[in-house]
């Protein structure tokens, strides 16, 4: 069965798209590719997510659907694939606005989350299935809509002698904890705060716009920690609540950089602070929420911010005697994880299994998740080993 997993972050630098080919037991990257937004689109795409009016929502909405549908023709180009043999897409789409906390509308209460990126385009333009707006069904059933991925770690990374912590560093980061000899049941995952957001904002307000994120830690390893601004950003209430618990913008946006900027100090001090608060908050939840839990015996770490030496370099002496490895150490690209984690839970969609976790994301119960918009040809199910396992 063939899949194609489409990807925009937080940081919305532009589309990750990975093609994989899933056997009866294993999956296979056939191809990987990314594609950068234009510096005005990422710039309006931020700024949707802080004050958006509807109108220019709408129309990103259909604008992002020729991307993502660019995206994944261009992976199948490169792994030589026609878009004729691939079985489904599921796109994850970009996050406009995540909001998790029970609210109260008239008499009814929700959760809620917006991703865009118009599945009916991706479905036009490449004329295959599109599974897309993965969260919103568990939150309908009392999740929090994230994090998903962890259905994934467990199907590929599972160990039954090694205590894993999955930890992937995007715009926000986030932890996926598999016990040793683990089932599905006793994974745990969680946000636990700002990944790479809080310093590309900082990055792009003292440069003014010429530099969208800190390349290689150059400004970062110039710089010193500015304790009292740290102290400042770790009091926020979001890092002592109780899993299962999922953030963003909202929390690690505009609002948070502004509060780094206002700081005195040298440019270089704010970023290193930056970096520091990003390596704090990750520390901070898993001694607190997970080492008092359940023995770790390695951390994996992808996402963006293994492009980062000075970040890796902190988290590595933090963690002690934790070993620490790159997602790139076990022969996957750190940077296509999502990717593919999102081609899987399109499959398991496409063959009626669920793809939540309720012991990670707080919801009643497994669910089947996802809309799909049919393709030219109408997608069949397969039923590889590797997708299906039961959820208990």
């Amino acid at each position: 069965m063939k899949a194609i997993g489409l990807m925009s972050g937080t940081s919305a630098d532009g589309v990750d798209a990975a093609l994989v080919e899933i056997g009866e037991s294993d999956m296979f990257l056939l191809g990987y590719v990314e594609i950068p937004f234009p510096k005005d689109v990422r710039r309006e795409i931020l700024s949707l997510c802080e004050n958006g009016r509807v109108d220019t929502i709408c129309r990103m909405d259909a604008a992002l659907g020729e991307w993502f549908a660019e995206a994944a023709l261009r992976v199948c180009e490169k792994a030589n694939v026609s878009a004729g043999e691939v079985d489904v897409i599921g796109s994850h789409g970009q996050t406009i606005h995540h909001l998790p906390s029970l609210a109260v509308v008239a008499d009814k209460k929700v959760r809620s989350t917006l991703q865009i990126g118009s599945p009916a385009v991706i479905a036009e333009r490449t004329g295959i299935t599109t599974v897309s707006d993965f969260r919103s069904r568990d939150m309908a059933v009392g999740g929090q809509g994230a994090p998903l991925v962890p259905l994934v770690d467990y199907l590929l990374f599972r160990s039954d002698y090694v205590g894993r912590a999955m930890l992937n560093i995007g715009g926000i980061a986030n932890v996926n904890i598999l016990p040793a000899n683990c089932g599905v049941s006793d994974i745990f995952a969680f946000d636990t705060g700002p990944g790479n957001m809080v310093i590309d904002g900082v990055v792009q307000a003292i440069t003014r716009g010429k530099q969208s994120f800190d390349r290689d830690g150059v400004l970062a390893d110039k710089g010193q920690v500015c304790e009292d601004l740290l102290d400042v950003l770790m009091a926020h209430p979001f890092f002592d609540m109780e899993p299962p618990k999922s953030t963003g913008r909202e929390d690690f946006g505009a609002d948070m950089v502004q509060k780094i900027l206002d700081w005195e100090g040298k440019r270089e001090d704010l970023v290193r602070t930056a970096v520091q608060f990003t390596v704090e908050s990750i520390v901070h939840g898993l001694k607190r929420f997970v080492l008092s839990r359940c023995e770790i015996h390695e951390v994996i770490v992808s996402g963006g911010g293994t492009k980062n030496p000075v970040m890796m370099d902190l988290l590595d002496r933090a963690l002690g005697n934790i070993a620490f490895k790159r997602l790139d150490d076990l022969g996957m690209a750190s940077e296509a994880k999502e990717a593919i984690a999102f081609a899987i839970l399109a499959c398991q969609t496409l063959n009626g299994h669920p793809g939540n976790v309720p012991s990670v994301t707080g919801a009643d119960k497994q669910v089947v998740l996802g809309s799909i918009t049919p393709g030219e040809r109408v997608a069949k199910p397969s039923n590889p080993k590797l997708l299906g396992t039961p959820l208990h």
